[in-house]
């Protein structure tokens, strides 16, 4: 699939992401996959997805764009989306068709640069990368360094940002903020607590280039959750 392609794809439509942790009961290759196939069924123009296995799983089940990531955990950063070179280029091998990795102005773990990991991308592969966010100075940081997307993902799931996350509510402001500055130049990805579909309405009211929803779609033990949260 060429960049136009992908572009053509997913603008001004809705991305699945299609996760779960290793340990969860979902969590396996074949089930995401056919989580994946689903989704698709139903409308989804991309599908988001997490570690080596799963991205080549899916990427097999479905012909849609897949933005592939990676979560791992280091003692010395609460970096942890596709955090250091190693684990992009382990996402890189899955041939995904967009990468996705922590753009956030935190430490990283081994003390490896943001800009250092673009440039090794760029020089290994001539994918499309997004930059996942949490501030509007994330951002400023992201555009700079040649991103193809930017991403809100993270807005509410930093230290720095806790205090912004209403629960089960996007972070419209950021949104907003990020949209005007950059969103004729570079296209902007709304991510993060979209839980129904008038939030998705209004946050492509704002302008953005496309959506990415996962929770209230693909995570059952977080939608039992809420309803568990409602009634008690």
């Amino acid at each position: 699939m060429t960049k136009d392609q992908i572009l053509n794809q997913i603008k001004g439509r809705i991305i699945v992401s299609v996760q779960a942790e290793k340990t969860e009961p979902m969590g396996k290759p074949e089930i995401l996959a056919a989580l994946a196939q689903t989704v698709v069924i139903g409308g989804a123009a991309g599908i988001r997805a997490c570690y080596a296995e799963n991205i080549r799983a899916i990427k097999n089940a479905v012909d849609v764009p897949v933005i592939g990531i990676s979560k791992d955990v280091y003692p010395d950063s609460d970096v942890f989306i596709t955090p250091t070179w190693k684990e992009n280029k382990e996402i890189l091998d899955t041939n995904p068709d967009i990468l996705a990795l922590d753009a956030t102005l935190r430490k990283r773990p081994r003390g490896e640069k943001l800009e250092d990991i673009v440039r090794k991308i760029r020089d290994y592969s001539d994918i499309l990368i997004m930059a996942d966010c949490a501030t509007f100075d994330d951002a400023i940081h992201a555009a700079k360094l040649g991103f193809d997307f930017i991403g809100t993902t993270l807005s509410g799931y930093t230290k720095e940002t806790e205090d912004r996350a209403i629960p089960y509510t996007p972070d419209f402001e950021l949104i907003k903020q990020i949209v005007e500055a950059f969103g004729r130049d570079i296209p902007i990805i709304a991510e993060g607590r979209i839980w129904t579909p008038e939030q998705a309405k209004k946050i492509y009211g704002l302008g953005v280039f496309s959506i990415v929803i996962g929770s209230v779609i693909t995570r059952p033990h977080h939608i039992t959750r809420r309803f568990v949260e409602a009634i008690q």
